[in-house]
């Protein structure tokens, strides 16, 4: 018989580490899912998708009727055109007056509805094209302003002023370079403002700024106000990383005008060739339009036209801005918005030279950085009647009456503004500028018996308009300047302007055929054979008389 032993189970005892003296590191915060971030964003997303409806109904309507067609509105329209048939930069030589960014960004912008209606590509209807960069600009600027610490009411305020004020609304539905470039330098100043910090954004602004400039070169004098909100927002550990990236990539972009002169051999002047040193001593040299507050200068009239439109836009955005780069070291706001005041005082010092062009869309460059400062006025307003903390003791009546005076002011600000706004976008949605411009083009494609052999100066806002009725573009119709000023089309013009058939005289043509010899012949030796509208804003279609005599 077999005994069996117990079986002993021993444990053997395990050490214990001792207790770590430093806690474990928290976990970082999980970041918040899209579904939170679609959440928190939400009341943003409704209050800046209202604003557009207004704004974008607000500009759309009545678009193509007002404001008054511009040579300069043509001039862009045609040399889009120009790029859309392969006919090179321009409808005629290229000149190296502005980079060929601006109009290359509106022929692909009307690419698609000049493709399905060839007939459509004229100044009144690729207006609508405008609208586009006008609700990316608007919303920006709502961006912007959120990047740069204003309240949610007060970055609709901004946007707000930015779309609807007389002023934007006429100048912004014209196709004018000047509103390509305010996005590009929006967005710039949008990712500068990024508060993740990351320094591809900051690259980015730099591309974006470079487009800014390519596309109006004027944009260039502003890039110090955008370096500025650059170095405010970033992290201070790669600032100078950041602004280096920033200036390279936007210096190497900008690089690429003055090197595809270079390459074409017309960098430098020379015989028989246009050249980009003569395009920016034009633009340096042009003559001057005077001293802005000299009541017979030429800028004086053009303060005046911003004026007429909108007072409340321009003079309280500039006053601002005086007030916050004056206060910029104690107030928060100030420094906050740095970067538009100080693009504003920029921008007034240029137009405040003794003797300098001032152009009447020079300010579209101004409106986005007002209605941010403005709207930043109100809220530093705002934030000082209604949220200062009650001190100890002060009485409840007292509380209340901070609102009583919030109420007030709202109420004669409101009163000043809102009849004077609903004047002029009431002039903007109803006016019908252009019907002299549409009935001279119907004339000249149903009354003159072959458009293709015909020969007419007219300035650019009809210039397209003729080429669709049947007028050999460059040759038969001319852009009126041209008939004097470009050699390619003056060699085709043995005789002068006895070789000229008809000349429309719209207001622009009257105002600068002083200094055209050619064009002012033409005047002279014509006759008016139709004519639409009255005043100083009617069109004459002017039939010539080669024998020589004057009528």
């Amino acid at each position: 018989m077999t005994s069996t032993l117990p079986v002993v189970t021993v444990k053997v005892p395990t050490q214990r580490q001792p207790a770590s003296k430093t806690a474990p590191a928290p976990r970082p915060p999980l970041p918040p899912s899209r579904a939170s971030r679609l959440r928190s964003a939400r009341p943003d997303l409704l209050t800046c998708g209202l604003l557009l409806v207004a704004i974008m109904v607000v500009q759309g309507w009545n678009i193509a009727d007002y404001p008054t067609l511009s040579d300069d509105e043509g001039t862009y329209l045609s040399q889009a055109w120009a790029v859309q048939q392969g006919r090179g930069l321009a409808h005629y030589t290229y000149w190296y007056d502005h980079p060929p960014l601006g109009w290359i960004q509106i022929a692909a912008l009307t690419w698609i509805p000049s493709l399905l209606s060839p007939d459509s590509m004229t100044v009144g209807s690729m207006r609508a094209v405008m609208l586009l960069v006008s609700a990316v600009s608007a919303v920006l600027v709502y961006v912007l302003g959120r990047r740069l610490s204003l309240p949610r009411w007060a970055a609709g305020l901004a946007m707000a002023l930015f779309g609807l004020s007389p002023l934007s609304v006429v100048l912004q539905r014209e196709i004018f370079l000047d509103n390509i470039a305010v996005m590009w330098v929006l967005v710039a100043f949008t990712l500068a403002a990024s508060p993740s910090r990351h320094l591809w954004h900051h690259f980015a602004a730099g591309l974006a700024a470079a487009a800014a400039v390519l596309t109006k070169e004027t944009m260039l004098v502003i890039l110090p106000a955008l370096l500025v909100t650059m170095w405010r927002h970033g992290h201070r550990d790669t600032r100078k990383f950041a602004l280096t990236g920033a200036i390279t990539a936007c210096a190497l972009i900008g690089f690429a005008y003055p090197l595809f002169a270079l390459l074409k051999g017309e960098l430098f002047p020379g015989g028989g060739h246009v050249s980009l040193f003569d395009g920016l001593k034009y633009q340096m040299t042009r003559p001057g339009s005077g001293f802005i507050l000299d009541p017979g200068s030429g800028s004086y009239g053009v303060v005046q036209s911003w004026l007429y439109y909108d007072r409340v836009l321009p003079l309280g955005g500039l006053a601002g801005a005086l007030l916050l780069i004056v206060s910029w070291r104690w107030s928060v706001t100030a420094r906050a918005l740095a970067g538009p005041a100080l693009t504003i005082g920029i921008l007034a010092l240029v137009a405040m030279r003794p003797n300098g062009y001032l152009p009447a869309m020079y300010v579209i460059q101004a409106l986005p950085f007002l209605s941010l400062v403005l709207a930043g006025g109100v809220a530093s307003v705002a934030h000082a009647v209604l949220r200062r903390r009650r001190a100890e003791g002060e009485r409840r009546p007292f509380t209340w009456a901070r609102y009583v005076v919030a109420a007030v002011l709202l109420g004669v600000s409101a009163a000043y503004v809102v009849p004077r706004w609903y004047d002029g976008d009431r002039t903007a949605v109803t006016a019908r500028a252009n019907a002299p411009y549409r009935a001279a083009s119907k004339w000249l494609a149903t009354e003159v018996a072959d458009p293709a052999r015909t020969r007419v100066l007219v300035d650019d806002a009809l210039w397209l308009d003729l080429v669709h009725a049947g007028y050999e573009p460059g040759h038969g119709v001319i852009w009126f300047y041209k008939a004097d000023l470009d050699p390619a089309v003056t060699k085709t013009m043995p005789r002068g302007w006895k070789d000229l058939d008809y000349v429309v005289a719209s207001p622009t043509v009257r105002r600068d055929a002083v200094n055209l010899p050619n064009v002012r012949a033409a005047m002279k030796h014509s006759s008016p054979v139709a004519t639409f509208g009255t005043g100083d804003g009617r069109i004459e279609i002017r039939s010539i008389d080669a024998s020589g005599g004057a009528r």
